[in-house]
């Protein structure tokens, strides 16, 4: 094992949106970049990119609910640099489609990859910072983590729970110098929007559910446009790398900070009326 001089930070889903746009920004700081996701060809393309600039990565592929994909990802990363000193766990996806309609083999898979993959990783990683004595772990949840979406129950739940979790979590490791930071990004301009309109479509546009799902995919792409551009969430992972006491969270993007407001402090009913102005 080396041990790295430089700031090593692994970013999970690194092939596109989020993941990609904070891997550009973090290697243009001078960290060292470590990419996983599924898709190789695209980590691929994305590394020779940052290297031609003068960034430096290391591609490790990964799928977030095999256990064994998690271990030699962390033991790939540890032989190489010898140190981990940022966890971007970025990797998700939304599952659409009325409750009544989504199988639980669905909803499960939505839980393995946007929690419990996330925690996986996050205990293999978190000996290593004990160990140094520092460390951030910053968890991509969303403005779906305190609000909710139609046809969207089990991707909120999971971001949801995230947020609970990432709190008792920061809670348990500060003693150890570890930070957990919480993004929640509004609605941004990736291809989870596309991924997650025609799963919904699929499960539930032709069901006893077809008139609200017909409703909100008609928004949906009529706004498809409208979200920010990822490096508004990237620039705010770079802000925490570079901060000594980071927030707890921070909202970014499109809708966040007014979608999440008028939940928190207009309570049930108003942000009911505000669901239905928007449908």
């Amino acid at each position: 094992m080396t041990t790295s001089t430089r700031h090593v930070a692994v970013i999970t889903g690194a092939s596109s949106g989020i993941g990609e746009a904070t891997a550009r920004t973090l290697a243009e700081d001078g960290l060292t970049v470590v990419l996983t996701a599924r898709r190789t060809d695209k980590l691929e393309t994305l590394a020779t990119s940052i290297e031609s600039n003068g960034g430096d990565t290391l591609i490790v592929p990964a799928d977030v609910t095999e256990d064994d994909d998690l271990v030699s990802l962390v033991e790939t990363v540890m032989d190489e640099f010898g140190r981990i000193d940022t966890l971007v766990n970025g990797a998700g996806f939304g599952l659409y489609g009325s409750v009544e309609e989504t199988s639980l083999d669905d909803a499960r898979h939505q839980f393995e990859v946007n929690l419990f993959g996330l925690a996986r990783l996050t205990q293999l990683v978190l000996p290593i910072m004990r160990e140094q004595g520092s460390g951030t772990i910053i968890n991509i949840s969303s403005m779906g983590g305190k609000i909710w979406t139609p046809m969207g129950a089990w991707y909120h739940a999971t971001k949801h729970a995230l947020e609970g979790w990432s709190d008792c979590l920061r809670y348990e490791v500060a003693p150890h110098g570890i930070n957990v930071v919480i993004i929640e990004p509004g609605a941004i301009n990736t291809e989870w929007g596309d991924i997650m309109l025609d799963g919904l479509v699929e499960r539930s546009g032709s069901g006893p559910y077809a008139e609200i799902v017909n409703e909100l995919a008609e928004m949906s792409r009529e706004r498809a446009n409208d979200g920010s551009d990822p490096q508004v969430v990237a620039n705010a992972i770079r802000t925490v790398t570079r901060a000594r006491n980071p927030k707890a969270r921070y909202a970014i993007g499109q809708y966040a900070k007014p979608l999440i407001a008028a939940r928190r402090f207009g309570g049930d009913r108003v942000y009911n009326r505000i669901i239905d102005f928007m449908m």
